[in-house]
């Protein structure tokens, strides 16, 4: 009897244990742009597309398969840190979250320069981190990270997309221009479309690169050199209020009559401009995500709960936001399985992290890059057009692009890759 009651004692004492141990959290730092020029367009939704999925991570009610509750069984519990402001700022903010939060991980980063300047801090301090967008390839280009992971692709996707997509509709095509952002996404963006075109067609000229100051929001004389040099095809990868201030003014002056207009992230601003995006813009969104997603149950869903929770349409940041967080749910859950249950350690969930494949809310997502640590996806392009019966925004005569077809291999550079005219490119 003493035996019995000592063994019963000892399963209550370790039923405690477990119960206990359960109510822990997984302390996750999510940093994204909550203020300033990129929180509307970029921030926000990242921020929404996170909590959204975390939520229904914690209530069990996401669709199958992913509808355990939890992340290895325990709560999230997430600390939000603003992206906004300058690199050094976000270096000492960053740390400061890592030192007082003590997070199992940290998921998000928006633009490249905060991005690259806080790598090299969580790397330091040996913090799990999983990029949803930072675009930029330089970020295991030029660093041998082992604590970084990114859900999306890089840019260089974007820049190939649009180039394949303009010369498969306009084969006569002799000349483009560029107009971007003085700063490393749209001088990445520029760069890589660029020679993107030029592989594809060595004989292409271009007839005018334009990188205005970020945030400049008049645009006149660039609207003016590019009617002046009439350039077949204008590329842009303008986002927020400066994208919306150049479709305003280069409506009136009749810009979009006469040359192609190509915007690499239109995606992120159809439903603000409605019918003021012309026709006929050629848009993207960095991926098969928002209207380019795939029609799939598990995209469905996203949809409906974040318009229901949201009163607005999912762009693309918040699908990398939300790819970014399911992908770390996948690998601990992965990685406790096979503790019996027991909470993974950092090492255990990033190997079951590395060379992750799953699908995603938009598409498939393939850890396959990087020693598993950077992400391939498809991607989606096409046409603008604003349905007046309906009121609505939409895409015609989308094509996808695979993955492959897209991306550099693993282990070549981007520059290398574009400026050999892209080989072992495989395109369906």
């Amino acid at each position: 009897m003493k035996a019995t009651n000592c063994m019963l004692a000892a399963s209550a004492l370790c039923l405690l244990a477990m119960n206990a141990h359960a109510e822990v959290p997984i302390q996750i730092g999510l940093v994204t742009h909550l203020s300033g020029a990129a929180a509307g367009p970029f921030g926000i939704p990242a921020r929404n597309g996170a909590e959204l999925v975390i939520d229904a991570i914690n209530n069990g009610q996401m669709p199958a398969p992913y509808n355990t509750r939890g992340m290895a069984g325990r709560q999230i519990a997430t600390t939000l840190l603003d992206e906004a402001g300058s690199p050094a700022r976000i270096v000492t903010e960053v740390r400061s979250l890592v030192e007082s939060v003590k997070p199992q991980a940290v998921i998000g980063f928006v633009t490249t320069g905060t991005c690259l300047a806080a790598l090299p801090v969580l790397e330091e301090l040996k913090t799990l981190t999983v990029l949803s967008t930072c675009g930029t390839p330089r970020v295991f280009e030029d660093n041998n990270f082992h604590y970084v992971f990114r859900t999306s692709a890089n840019v260089t996707m974007d820049g190939v997309t649009a180039a394949r997509y303009i010369n498969n509709r306009m084969p006569e095509l002799k000349n483009y221009a560029g107009i971007n952002q003085n700063f490393a996404f749209g001088q990445d963006s520029w760069r890589d479309f660029n020679l993107a075109m030029k592989g594809l067609k060595p004989s292409l000229s271009v007839s005018l690169e334009q990188f205005p100051t970020v945030g400049a929001g008049q645009y006149g004389a660039e609207i003016s050199a590019l009617l002046s040099k009439r350039p077949e095809v204008t590329f842009s990868s303008f986002f927020g209020s400066d994208l919306e201030a150049l479709v305003y003014q280069l409506v009136p002056r009749s810009l979009q009559r006469q040359t192609q207009l190509v915007f690499s992230t239109g995606e992120t601003a159809m439903f603000r401009l409605g019918n003021r995006l012309p026709d006929g813009a050629i848009i993207s969104g960095r991926g098969p995500y928002g209207v380019f997603a795939r029609d799939t149950e598990l995209n469905r869903w996203f949809r409906s709960a974040y318009e229901k929770r949201y009163g607005d349409e999912p762009t693309y940041t918040a699908y990398h936001a939300a790819q970014a967080v399911l992908g770390l749910k996948i690998a601990y859950d992965h990685a406790a399985e096979k503790k019996g249950g027991q909470l993974p350690d950092t090492e255990e969930v990033m190997a079951d992290f590395r060379g992750l494949e799953y699908e995603a809310f938009g598409t498939k997502v393939r850890m396959s890059h990087d020693k598993g640590q950077q992400a391939v996806t498809e991607s989606a392009i096409g046409v603008y057009r604003f349905d007046r019966e309906t009121g609505r925004p939409g895409v015609t005569d989308v094509t996808y692009y695979s993955a492959d077809c897209v991306n550099p291999p693993d282990g070549t550079k981007a520059v290398e890759w574009l400026s050999a005219g892209m080989p072992g490119a495989k395109c369906d």
